[in-house]
C-alpha cells in the first residue's frame, strides 16, 4: 500500500496572497493531506490571527489550519533561529509525520530536514507570482490583482454615515470618496423608494429588499476601494423605517440589524445642525429631529460607538481625516478611541 502523503505549509499570510495561494494549491493537488501552519505575527500585522485563518478556511475547506497563537517571533537564516522554529512545528505536530514541506523560502531546506520530509519548492523566483506581503500591506490597492477578494474586503476600513434625512450624508460620502480617490455607496434605499413607492410608503417586504440590496451593492463597491469605502446610511436605517412606517419590524430585518454591528469600522452620525432640505420625498423638519434621536439612540443601546459630525462640508470632513488617520482596522476600539468621544 502506498504512503500516505501529506503536505505541510506555513507562513504569517499577512495578508493571503495569491502566491501563498499557489503554494497551497499545488499541495493540495499533490498531496493526499494538507496542514497549513498560520503564525499570530503581531510585530507585522494588526490583523488578527484567526481573520487570517478563516480566510484559508473558507478558501481551502479540505486544508486543515493549525493556529499557531504562541509561535516564535525570530527570523532570520542563523542556526539559533532555524532550531527554535523548527523546535515549534515539531511540538505543534505532537509527532505527526510530514512527506512533503512546501515552501517558497530559504527555509524550506532545513525545515524539511527537520521534518524528514521533501523540500517542495514552488515559484521560489516569482515569475508565476511576482508579490510578497510586503507588497501588498504597503499598496493593497495598486496589488489588488494579487489579492482574493475574501481577503480585500477585509483590508478596507467601512466608514458609514447614519443620520436622519437631510443631514448631509450623501454630499459627505461623495465629498470625501472624490478626495480619497476610492468608491462610496449611495443609499441604495433612497433608489428603491423613488421606484416603488406608494403614497410615500413601502411594505415591510420592500424594506426587506432594500436592506439585501444595499449590502449586495456595498460588497461589490468593497472590491472596487482604496483603502476605505464611505457608506450612506446601512440596514439600522432601514429597521428604523419599518418602525417607522408600520410601528415594528420584522424577523430578517432584526437579524441583520444585529449582524451589521460588527460590519463596520467606523460609525460618524451627520447631526442636524445644517438646514433642513424641504423637498416632497421627505416629512418635515420636526420629524427630521425626532428620527435623529431615534437613530441615536438605537446605537447607544446596541452599545455602538459612534463620531457625531457638526458644522460646514469641509469642517464634517476634516473630522472625519483626523479620525482616520489615527485609525487602525481590527485594533483595539478601546485603543483607538482614547482621548475621544462620540461628542467630539
Amino acid at each position: 500500500m502506498a504512503q500516505r502523503k501529506i503536505g505541510l505549509t506555513l507562513g504569517k499570510f499577512a495578508p493571503l496572497h495569491k502566491g501563498h495561494q499557489l503554494l497551497i494549491e499545488t499541495a493540495l493537488e499533490e498531496m493526499d493531506e494538507v496542514i497549513v501552519v498560520i503564525y499570530d505575527s503581531p510585530e507585522v500585522t494588526n490583523i488578527p490571527l484567526n481573520v487570517r485563518a478563516g480566510w484559508i478556511r473558507r478558501l481551502y475547506p479540505e486544508a486543515e489550519v493549525i493556529e499557531g497563537w504562541d509561535g516564535p517571533s525570530d527570523a532570520g537564516h542563523s542556526i539559533e533561529v532555524q532550531r527554535i522554529q523548527e523546535r515549534y512545528i515539531l511540538g505543534l505536530l505532537g509527532g505527526r509525520s510530514i512527506t512533503h514541506f512546501y515552501s517558497s523560502e530559504f527555509y524550506g531546506e532545513h525545515m524539511s530536514k527537520a521534518l524528514h520530509a521533501v523540500n517542495r519548492q514552488v515559484d521560489g523566483d516569482r515569475l508565476k507570482r511576482p508579490v510578497s506581503g510586503t507588497m501588498i500591506r504597503e499598496d493593497a490597492y495598486g496589488n489588488r490583482r494579487f489579492v482574493d477578494n475574501i481577503v480585500y474586503r477585509d483590508l478596507i476600513v467601512s466608514a458609514v454615515f447614519l443620520g436622519a434625512p437631510s443631514t448631509g450624508k450623501s454630499t459627505l460620502a461623495a465629498h470625501l470618496a472624490k478626495r480619497h480617490e476610492t468608491a462610496w455607496m449611495p443609499e441604495y434605499g433612497r433608489e428603491y423608494w423613488e421606484r416603488h413607492q406608494q403614497n410615500r410608503r413601502l411594505t415591510l417586504v420592500q424594506l426587506e429588499e432594500i436592506a439585501e440590496g444595499h449590502l449586495l451593492r456595498e460588497e461589490q463597491l468593497l472590491q472596487q476601494a482604496k483603502e476605505v469605502l464611505f457608506v450612506d446610511t446601512n440596514v439600522l436605517t432601514t429597521n428604523r423605517f419599518a418602525h417607522y412606517y408600520h410601528g415594528k419590524s420584522t424577523e430578517k430585518l432584526e437579524a441583520m440589524a444585529a449582524k451589521s454591528q460588527a460590519r463596520y469600522d467606523l460609525i460618524f452620525v451627520c447631526d442636524t445642525d445644517i438646514p433642513y432640505a424641504d423637498t416632497w420625498d421627505r416629512s418635515g423638519a420636526a420629524q427630521r429631529e425626532l428620527f435623529q434621536k431615534q437613530i441615536v439612540a438605537d446605537l447607544q443601546v446596541r452599545k455602538l460607538p459612534y463620531i457625531l459630525l457638526r458644522g460646514t462640508l469641509e469642517e464634517r470632513a476634516e473630522k472625519v481625516e483626523r479620525v482616520l488617520k489615527g485609525f487602525r482596522k481590527f485594533q483595539s476600539m478601546g485603543e483607538w478611541r482614547d482621548g475621544w468621544s462620540s461628542e467630539d
